[in-house]
């Protein structure tokens, strides 16, 4: 080998012996002699991009993959942080996928090095709205893992959408074109290679767009693109389930009978009972009856109608007459809330459950229990006379799990009580004797929830293994696994025809499940974490879905859209939703110690008249821990909580606050009465 005399630096090309080029020579004749041509080529391309010593052959500094692609995604920070406000919003959205691609690049070219200092220096600012997705890609250490990797291969194989104002666009665009030296033309190259850019109609604007995605954006096959659900969405039947003839006629003369009870004892001016809302004329308001909408009801089969669904049927009746109306006229209002909060939890209630008819409430507690109180103070009696000796207590304790219990839900009829539990079972408890019935097990790992069905016969199960599961009563074993979310099942609800279940997942999706096919019919994504509670509206039409990213989506199941996006609860959980029987309204309560009441078509196109305007005022007896007396905040407001500002959108119609407690559940009655369940948190002794 010849070299430069008095320094020994080689001036040849040729190959040292034992070289890494002369080991790279003999690998690539291995591999064309063995027919491993792809291997070769790749091995070709690398070898002749590097020196004698195998390192990367780089003429500038600033071509080291450490320094171009730090000085590029610092230039578009700095820029973005520099920005005006009604500009970042949208420009922000750009920083997450930059990184991502930036850290697979380096990766994907064996700058292993590199790609970990970058990586380690930006996680942080992603951490909080993209944690899942970081924590999937943190497991890639070799290039071969970003062809081996199902995310990393959605980044690589597709181009991230991105949606902005076209003047927000074009100021992106020209500033890196005038900065293409200080790190603009490695932005632009990523642009044009691995985004698609949209331009939207109108100005920018701060309140509209925010920083979580907008609909059709993002990777496809990945939340924020919407995969492979939104464009050939099965045809759902969303109409409700119709009841037997035969029970419809026993239902009507219950009633006729029941009218004429109360003639016979009273005239019907004296109770305010005028002749045309009789109960027999009540009932033809809300008598499910079938339509072209409404699923075959021999596609759900239930059980024979007893003399008990007769006796439940004419007390819903009763109540639809007696239910407050929100809306349809000059005597609108919102909704009424009742608090119940639970002291010396000790942090251990996990969730809560109220019966629909507002009479008893339960709880999940860590220490494997569940407990049964009387809403209205009165003592459970158990008909098993043994149990009431010597007097019947106004709360059960019902023991059996062998871990914490994470999810409750009476039964219609309250008559029954399901809980699920870390054990991986679920217990069925009769509330006659407060004592257990059944055990189901099937799940092999935690379940986090579990839902009556709207009859009662079926219920569903959500778990840990990724999977939802439908069971009826009468079976020990699940009639239907829900197998699709890449994660957790958080949550699960019932379409109000019980032809349809919902799930919602730590895979940041919703899903909406055939029962009688068992595959998957809706796909809901457009949330940047986990999704931790999902509700749908009493018509069937409307689902919504919140987060850890502290948004509400408002989705229309037919069509699988999502109509808008609510925030107001800052930058914490929401742990519960319920909508209005009417399904105008819903409430959410959080982790922000408050229960939000929110207008559901407003901005969506629909006709919203029935909707109480938002008002402001003081609420007797609701005060929080930052404000004197607590206020029902208007719509747009900007609330001032514990020294933080919360931006709520116009479609928030009041928030009620508490003092120091979560709220983990809020439901309408059949009354459209709100109850709300809250655990009190006392003050942390300081040290």
């Amino acid at each position: 080998m010849a070299s430069q005399p008095g320094n020994g630096t080689p001036t040849s090309a040729a190959p040292t012996a034992g070289s890494p080029q002369q080991l790279n020579q003999i690998v690539m004749e291995y591999l064309s002699k063995k027919g491993y041509s792809r291997t070769e080529a790749m091995l070709r391309v690398e070898s002749a991009h590097t020196d004698a010593d195998g390192r990367p052959i780089i003429t500038r500094p600033e071509d080291y993959p450490e320094v171009k692609y730090e000085r590029a995604y610092q230039h578009l920070r700095r820029w973005i942080d520099n920005s005006l406000d009604i500009y970042k919003p949208d420009l922000k959205r750009l920083e997450y996928p930059v990184f991502i691609y930036f850290y697979l690049y380096m990766i994907q070219n064996g700058h292993l090095g590199a790609a970990k200092t970058f990586w380690k220096n930006h996680i942080a600012e992603h951490e909080a709205v993209h944690a899942y997705d970081l924590q999937e890609l943190s497991r890639l250490s070799h290039p071969s893992h970003v062809e081996e990797n199902h995310l990393a291969k959605l980044y690589i194989e597709n181009k991230y959408r991105v949606k902005m104002p076209n003047t927000t666009r074009n100021l992106l665009l020209h500033f890196l074109e005038e900065t293409a030296e200080e790190g603009g033309q490695t932005m632009l190259d990523i642009l044009n290679q691995r985004f698609e850019l949209t331009s939207l109609p109108g100005r920018a604007s701060l309140f509209d767009r925010a920083a979580e995605g907008q609909e059709g954006e993002g990777i496809q096959g990945h939340p924020f693109g919407r995969a492979d659900l939104a464009d050939n969405a099965p045809p759902v039947k969303l109409g409700v389930l119709p009841m037997d003839k035969d029970m419809v006629k026993e239902v009507e003369e219950e009633l006729r009978d029941e009218d004429s009870r109360l003639r016979e004892l009273t005239r019907s001016d004296e109770l305010g009972i005028a002749a045309a809302s009789s109960l027999a004329d009540e009932f033809q308001k809300i008598k499910r009856e079938e339509s072209e909408d409404s699923p075959m009801r021999e596609s759900i089969p239930l059980p024979p109608y007893t003399v008990a669904d007769i006796h439940e049927e004419v007390k819903r009746v009763k109540e639809y007459r007696e239910m407050m109306k929100i809306g349809g006229g000059p005597s609108t209002a919102l909704p009424s809330v009742c608090m119940y909060t639970f002291h010396n939890t000790n942090d251990g209630l996990h969730c809560i459950d109220f019966s629909q008819d507002a009479e008893l409430t339960a709880g999940g507690f860590a220490e494997s229990y569940v407990r049964v109180w009387s809403l209205k103070g009165t003592p459970l009696v158990s008909i098993i006379s043994s149990e009431n000796q010597p007097t019947a207590p106004k709360s059960r304790r019902l023991i059996g799990h062998s871990g914490p219990v994470y999810g409750v839900s009476f039964s219609p009829d309250r008559k029954y009580l399901l809980s699920c539990s870390e054990d991986k079972s679920t217990r069925l408890w009769s509330m006659d004797t407060y004592t257990a019935l059944v055990v189901y097990k099937g799940h092999d790992a935690p379940l986090w929830d579990v839902a009556f069905g709207p009859f009662g016969h079926y219920f569903a199960t959500a778990s840990h293994d990724h999977t939802a599961r439908l069971w009826s009563s009468d079976h020990i074993y699940p009639l239907r696994i829900f197998a699709g979310h890449l994660s957790d099942v958080e949550k699960v609800t019932w379409h109000p025809n019980s032809a349809y279940l919902f799930t919602g997942s730590t895979d940041k999706t919703a899903r909406m499940w055939d029962i009688n096919t068992g595959n998957s019919v809706r796909l809901f994504s457009g949330h940047t974490a986990p999704v931790t509670t999902i509700a749908a509206s009493p018509d069937g039409k409307y689902f919504a879905t919140a987060g850890e990213d502290s948004l509400i989506n408002i989705w229309d199941i037919a069509a699988g859209k999502r109509l808008k996006t609510m925030r107001g609860h800052g930058k914490t959980s929401i742990y519960s939703l319920s909508f209005s029987q009417e399904g105008n309204v819903l409430v959410s309560g959080g982790a922000d110690m408050t229960v939000r009441c929110w207008d559901v078509l407003h901005g969506t196109g629909a006709q919203t008249a029935d909707v109480p305007e938002p008002i402001s005022g003081a609420v007797p007896g609701l005060s929080g821990p930052s404000e004197p007396t607590a206020k029902v905040d208007g719509a747009g407001s900007t609330s001032k909580r514990k020294g933080k500002d919360v931006v709520a959108t116009p479609d928030q119609l009041a928030v009620w606050y508490t003092k120091k407690s979560p709220v983990y559940k809020v439901q309408f009655t059949r009354k459209n009465v709100v109850l709300a369940g809250s655990a009190f948190l006392p003050s942390q002794p300081t040290v």
